[in-house]
């Protein structure tokens, strides 16, 4: 019997209707662990080199891991991966929640889709059994009341739902998929190819929780996760103040992107941040399953012009940092607003932020006018005019929003005339509320990412650099780390810090552990825990070094995949913007990275990695990763 999971893989063909279960053996699943990894070994294997991320070939893969759903905090996660329709390369997207749990209960580690139905549908698993069903009766109504609406149509209230939005229905390229109404798969566009299958919703509830090889080992672990939280203050502050604890830190240091990642502090940072929400507008802390940490806001607002419904949960830091100050907003009931309208449609925040800061630039510059708006005004700091624009983004309508709804990438290639200098995009993905002008190997890994640009692929600098608490240090050299550098720095060692931090957050998207929970420093558990929990839950004697292998596993696969579809070196680099000196005051005015750093460090990450001096994994590389076979999907 295996411990933590089931052995079992959902396999849909949507097109037929007709359904199988996969049983792969106990080495498939300590080789690849669940996650981004598991997924794909399918998605490099059945997804057809140059397919198009809409059609009907390309796969949507949903999985938990081996530990999902195990009784301790950071483990409720859940990983969609597809091919991008934002990028043409891979698509990566993790949620927390109760919904991963739940997903592990009903009985499968994973779901594969394939095809596309011939009309909407949605899947139910109900204590082991997948069933379809007609879903017409749900298109154009919002999260909120779809969510409530199949848990009404199963008959249990405890039911979990993860689905798509309108706004993936109307075809908004970054639409997202949302569980809880309020927890996104919002990166990479997975809500877009979720609808392109016409597959609306995913209904979960079970009760086939698996066992676990050493509870006692469970409970120790258990006993120590409240504790930590009372003498770490990077956890209290999260518990108190959930993400948005960093605005103000980040503002202090000066990375805060302000009025579109061109200056690093914003002047009304402090009316937008984590402490004013708790002190305003805060309503409850939620949690994920088993999660003591409850970081997750639920806010309310019952007066005034923007009401905000506490199912909707409240904005975290990056919608804060990118609707409120890369737009210039310092009015927290109308980022609230923002956020309320990206869940209710189903859209990710992120992109979508930078996205309409991106916009707001164009337009203070004059590449676009009024004309172009349909008559917004679209101004750094007019948070009417935010709202408005994003409605049309939500509903792909009017003239502004059916441009802005592809993202910001493809909107400066319709607009032109010097647009593209206002992007803040790497692969064709805008850049979360993290500055990599001040955070440069935060930066380096925004570049080399897979699915692009993203803040929660490795550890951020500052936790790397002179100063840094002995605390934190001490998880670092867990996984052979111990030099930290000068600030805003990025020579080999700091170089070799992205590199294998990245290596563990890969390993985290592949376990589908919380990172807020599991880390290489300031989290709940290091390196070490981690390895315990595993071992806990599975039986297998594993440690760091595997469990980091299992991460390097899952980033050589991904960047196979990229690498087939035509993705190397020229595809690992910044837009011109993170090029030019931050305007503004603070500690980092006048700070911006050269290509000539950026271009060492690149060949100091690809010799680390293993890969050509063109970002190619090579097979010597795959081999010793034990997959080999991925080999066969490189280019000539």
């Amino acid at each position: 019997m295996p411990y933590g999971y089931h052995g079992k893989i959902l396999h849909v063909d949507l097109t037929s209707g007709k359904m199988k279960v996969e049983t792969p053996p106990e080495s498939f699943y300590r080789k690849y662990m669940g996650g981004s990894a598991m997924a794909m070994y399918y998605i490099l294997r059945d997804v057809p080199k140059g397919a198009d991320p809409l059609g009907p070939e390309n796969l949507l893969a949903v999985f938990d891991s081996v530990v999902t759903g195990a009784s301790i905090s950071g483990q409720s996660r859940i990983n969609v991966n597809a091919k991008s329709p934002m990028s043409g390369g891979i698509g990566d997207s993790q949620a927390g929640g109760f919904f991963p749990a739940e997903f592990k209960f009903a009985g499968y580690d994973g779901v594969v889709f394939r095809g596309k139905s011939p009309k909407w549908v949605y899947l139910t698993i109900l204590d082991g059994k997948p069933e379809l069903h007609d879903a017409s009766h749900l298109l154009g109504k919002i999260t909120g009341d779809v969510d409530a609406l199949l848990k009404q149509e199963v008959g249990d209230p405890k039911a979990q739902v993860m689905q798509i939005g309108p706004a993936a229905e109307k075809g908004v390229r970054f639409s997202a998929i949302v569980n809880m109404a309020c927890r996104m798969n919002g990166r990479t566009g997975m809500g877009l190819v979720m609808a392109s299958k016409n597959l609306k919703a995913i209904v979960v509830r079970g009760r086939a929780k698996p066992a676990v090889a050493d509870q006692k080992a469970m409970v120790a672990l258990n006993k120590t996760g409240p504790d930590a939280i009372k003498t770490n203050p990077d956890m209290d502050g999260l518990a108190k103040f959930g993400t948005a604890v960093v605005v103000m830190f980040n503002n202090m240091i000066g990375t805060l992107p302000t009025r579109n990642f061109n200056e690093g502090q914003f002047e009304l940072a402090e009316p937008i941040s984590g402490e004013k929400m708790a002190e305003t507008i805060l309503k409850a802390r939620e949690t994920c399953y088993a999660c003591v940490v409850r970081c997750k806001r639920v806010i309310e607002i019952e007066d005034g012009i923007y009401k905000f419904d506490p199912i909707y949960g409240g904005p975290e830091y990056e919608t804060i940092g990118l609707f409120g100050a890369s737009c210039g907003i310092g009015d927290l009931a109308v980022v609230a607003q923002a956020h309320q309208i990206c869940d209710m449609h189903g859209i990710d925040s992120i992109t979508c932020g930078a996205t309409m800061a991106f916009a707001m630039e164009c337009y203070e510059k004059g590449i676009i006018n009024k004309e172009d708006t349909g008559g917004i005004d679209l101004c750094f700091g007019n948070g009417d005019a935010m709202l408005e624009a994003l409605l049309q983004i939500a509903t792909k309508s009017g003239k502004l929003g059916t441009v802005l709804a592809e993202g910001s990438a493809r909107a400066a290639k319709i607009w032109g005339k010097g647009s593209d200098e206002c992007l803040t995009t790497i692969k064709n993905q805008e850049a979360p509320a993290h500055m990599p002008q001040a955070k440069r190997s935060l930066g380096l890994i925004y570049a080399v990412n897979p699915f692009g640009a993203d803040h929660q692929s490795s550890e951020h600098d500052p936790y790397y650099e002179e100063g840094v608490a002995e605390f934190n240090l001490n998880r670092l050299k867990e996984i052979g780390l111990g030099m930290p550098q000068p600030p805003h720095s990025l020579g080999p060692e700091k170089v070799r810090f992205a590199y294998l931090t990245e290596v563990f957050y890969s390993m985290m998207d592949t376990l589908e552990l919380c990172q807020f929970v599991y880390g290489p420093t300031w989290c709940l558990y290091g390196p070490t825990d981690t390895a315990v929990m595993v071992k806990a839950v599975t039986g297998w004697d594993v440690t760091v070094d595997e469990l980091m292998t299992v991460g390097k596993r899952r980033l050589n696969l991904l960047r196979t995949y990229n690498a087939r579809e035509g993705f190397d070196r020229k595809d690992d680099q910044f837009p011109k913007k993170f090029y030019q000196p931050l305007s503004g005051t603070g500690p980092t005015a006048g700070m911006a990275v050269t290509h000539e750093e950026m271009e060492t460090a690149l060949d100091e990450y690809y010799k680390l990695a293993g890969f050509t001096n063109n970002g190619i994994p090579t097979r010597e590389t795959l081999k010793a990763l034990d997959i080999e076979w991925a080999a066969d999907y490189l280019p000539a």
